[in-house]
């Protein structure tokens, strides 16, 4: 991750790396260069097992204010949605869902559309209390993309989603998490500090454990009873015949915190 990025700032720390959009002209929108930038950095992160947390924020008070409508071409009657839906941002839902470490959202300003989508598929929304989440698709005549409408329904359920879908409105953190939209609603002030205490968690825990835990959550969604008990079953043997578990075990009767980072 020492490439120059143009869309992206990149910071690395000890356990976790921070990526922040950046695009403040633009309220961080969304365009080709800056997915691909995200997805490769996301990629890349989660190859590096020095690394166990990974943090997207916005530059300049933003989050995003979703997809750049300007990159998609002024003939305005021939604009290639599919396309664009399939090759730029399905990729990066899917990696982001799929990425074995855990993945936070500082939310330090609006999430609109797109914006919205990449902020919900994060494992983990941490939001300032002036900060909000909308789904403006409805407002220019779109449907929701990026994932949202699979957010929303598990979330939410479908009075909820339905509501909050169709009207675009701005739901602010107090209610995002009030209704469980979202993680944590926390002062400006004190963003960073409860969205580092996250990260202290997570970069101490067993990265087996979390990520074998973030992948049964997913696939248990479309399971029934039977299937889920199986698959714990299944997971429990694999994660349980590795490394972390001794340490886990050790520590328990050692009666110290365990050092999964070894």
């Amino acid at each position: 991750m020492d490439m120059d990025y143009n869309c992206i700032i990149v910071t690395e720390h000890k356990g976790w790396v921070e990526i922040t959009l950046n695009r403040p002209k633009v309220y961080n929108a969304l365009n080709k260069d800056l997915l691909e930038e995200l997805l490769e950095v996301i990629t890349e992160a989660e190859r590096d097992n020095k690394l166990r947390c990974i943090v997207i924020t916005g530059q300049g008070g933003v989050f995003c204010s979703g997809q750049d409508l300007k990159s998609v071409g002024e003939d305005l009657e021939n604009i290639p949605f599919a396309k664009i839906v399939r090759e730029q941002y399905n990729p990066l839902i899917l990696k982001i869902r799929q990425c074995s470490k855990t993945i936070i959202c500082k939310l330090n300003g609006l999430a609109a559309g797109a914006g919205c989508s990449l902020a919900l598929a994060c494992d983990l929304i941490v939001a300032s209390k002036d900060a909000y989440l909308a789904e403006i698709f409805p407002h220019i005549g779109l449907v929701m993309d990026g994932g949202s409408t699979y957010f929303l329904l598990n979330k939410l359920g479908y009075t909820k989603a339905y509501e909050i879908a169709t009207t675009g409105r701005k739901v602010y953190a107090d209610e995002a998490e009030k209704i469980g939209l979202i993680t944590k609603s926390v002062d400006s002030s004190g963003l960073n500090e409860v969205v580092q205490q996250y990260i202290d968690v997570y970069t101490n825990a067993s990265s087996t454990a979390v990520g074998g835990i973030k992948e049964m959550l997913h696939k248990a969604a479309g399971m029934s009873l039977d299937e889920v008990l199986e698959m714990e079953a299944e997971f429990q043997q694999k994660v349980g015949g590795g490394k972390d578990f001794i340490e886990g075990i050790r520590a328990f009767l050692e009666k110290r915190k365990p050092n999964f980072n070894q």
